[in-house]
Formats: C-alpha cells, sequence, structure tokens
C-alpha cells in the first residue's frame, strides 16, 4: 500500500475518533487530508467529503436518536433551505467557477486555490468556535417554550447550506448555535439535531456532483467506513476521556492548519 494512502486512512480514523470523542469538528479535516495527503482535486475532494460527513453524521445521530436525544421537528425546519442551498452549491454554483478567476502578475487565483482558502476561512471560524466554546453558556433549560423566527431560520439555514455545498464540511459549528439561539435547544439536543440536519444535508449535497464528477466508489467507501470505525472508538474513548477538555486544544490545531493551507496556497 502507498505510503500517503496509509496515511490517509488514519486520518480517516482520526476524523471518526474526533466525530465519536467530541461530537463535531473532525469533518473538517476530510477536505485537508483528501487534498494534501492523497492529492485529490479540491473540488472532487469537497465532493468526497460530504459523502464522509454525511454517512458519519447519520451515525451518529441514529445514535442519538435512539436515545431520544434528536428534535424532528426541529430539524425539518432547518433542514429545507439547507438542503435546496448546498444542491443548488454543488449542482450550479461550484460548477460555475471559473478555473482561472484573476491573474495579478506572477500570481494566479485559480478555482482550486479559491476554495481551499475558503475552505482554510471557514475552518478559522471552527476553530475560534471550538476555542471560545461560548455556545455552551447560550444552553438553555428543557422545559423552555420554543418559538421560531421563521424567516431567520431560513435564511441562516440557507446560508449555511451554501458554505456547506462550497467546501464540503459538515457546519456543525454553524448549526448549533443557530439551533441553540433560534430554536431555543438545549445543548445535548441541539448537537443530536445538528448531526441529522448535517448529515441529510451533506448527502443530498453529494447528488448534485454526481452528474459531473467521476467517483471513485471503492476508494470513497473504504475511507468512510474506517471513518465510522474512527467514531465508534472515539465513543468507546469517551467514557474515559472528557471531550470538552479535548475540544479547545483541537480548536488549535484546526486554528493552525487553516493558517498552513492559507500560506501554502497563496505563497
Amino acid at each position: 500500500m502507498d505510503i500517503n494512502l496509509l496515511f490517509g486512512y488514519i486520518g480517516a480514523l482520526s476524523i471518526g475518533i474526533v466525530l465519536g470523542l467530541i461530537g463535531g469538528g473532525g469533518s473538517i479535516l476530510t477536505v485537508p487530508i483528501l487534498v494534501y495527503l492523497l492529492a485529490i482535486n479540491p473540488v472532487l475532494a469537497t465532493a468526497y467529503s460530504l459523502f464522509v460527513v454525511g454517512v458519519s453524521s447519520l451515525f451518529g445521530a441514529l445514535r442519538n436518536a435512539a436515545k431520544g436525544l434528536v428534535d424532528f421537528k426541529v430539524a425539518l425546519i432547518f433542514s429545507v433551505p439547507a438542503f435546496i442551498a448546498v444542491y443548488i452549491a454543488r449542482k450550479f454554483l461550484v460548477p460555475a467557477i471559473p478555473e482561472s478567476i484573476f491573474q495579478f502578475n506572477s500570481f494566479e487565483l485559480t478555482k482550486n486555490i479559491a476554495i481551499m482558502v475558503f475552505f482554510a476561512i471557514i475552518m478559522l471560524l471552527a476553530a475560534l468556535s471550538m476555542i471560545s466554546n461560548k455556545q455552551n453558556s447560550t444552553e438553555s433549560e428543557e422545559t423552555q417554550k420554543i418559538q421560531y423566527n421563521y424567516p431567520i431560520i431560513m435564511i441562516k439555514s440557507f446560508f449555511v447550506g451554501i458554505i456547506t455545498g462550497i467546501v464540503g464540511a459538515g457546519g456543525g459549528f454553524l448549526f448549533v448555535p443557530s439551533l441553540i439561539i433560534l430554536a431555543k435547544l438545549p445543548m445535548k439536543k441541539a448537537v443530536a439535531t445538528s448531526l441529522l440536519i448535517i448529515g441529510i444535508n451533506s448527502l443530498i449535497g453529494f447528488t448534485g456532483d454526481l452528474q459531473y464528477l467521476e467517483i471513485d466508489w471503492s476508494f470513497l467507501l473504504s475511507f468512510t467506513i474506517v471513518a465510522i470505525v474512527g467514531i465508534y472508538m472515539g465513543m468507546w474513548l469517551s467514557k474515559f476521556i472528557e471531550g470538552k477538555k479535548l475540544k479547545a486544544a483541537f480548536g488549535w490545531f484546526v486554528l493552525c492548519m487553516a493558517i498552513y493551507i492559507i500560506f501554502k496556497e497563496l505563497l
């Protein structure tokens, strides 16, 4: 087995372990692993990431649903605009981006560079969210009545869907605070419900790629299976390691990775 491929599968296992330990964030590593370790084109990497994130999140959502933590009504309300947006992004927006966006002297901003830099910016936001961990302070009580601000929910869900479609990340760091603030869900239910939204959202986005991208199904399925194994390993490890303590440390790692990507792509 090629050494880079071996490290790629180790990376897939790490993605799953992080997801199992802290309930999110691991999917933000999928695109860099596919692009930098396995030399996969960024557009194809974001498509693969949507599939890996989608399937992995659904496994987590099913586990949480069995515990009664998923609010299906809220998931439906948040999902519809996001589903539409992510499909539009993958079907029309990403293919419409020109291969060469602009050129200044010797520097050329290509489609691949633009996608990776935008992805790095999203990584920075996710890292800051994990480091600050302020969303815990907004946790509401189980008994608090849910009130829906439908226009704001639709706008924000659509916005997150567009981001998910472009960069191939789950968007949990955006969905979870939205579910807490807009739907008044407690933290545990917000995380669980977010996984269901992310899972279906990502897989619908992936369907938008099937008509114009050539998918290596044997690799994609094997990579996803390894990530799922990692999730169950992470869930087992969570019995001995407190995920909250690891979240900030992982956030700093993602922050460093985002800065590395920006410098690598632009310089």
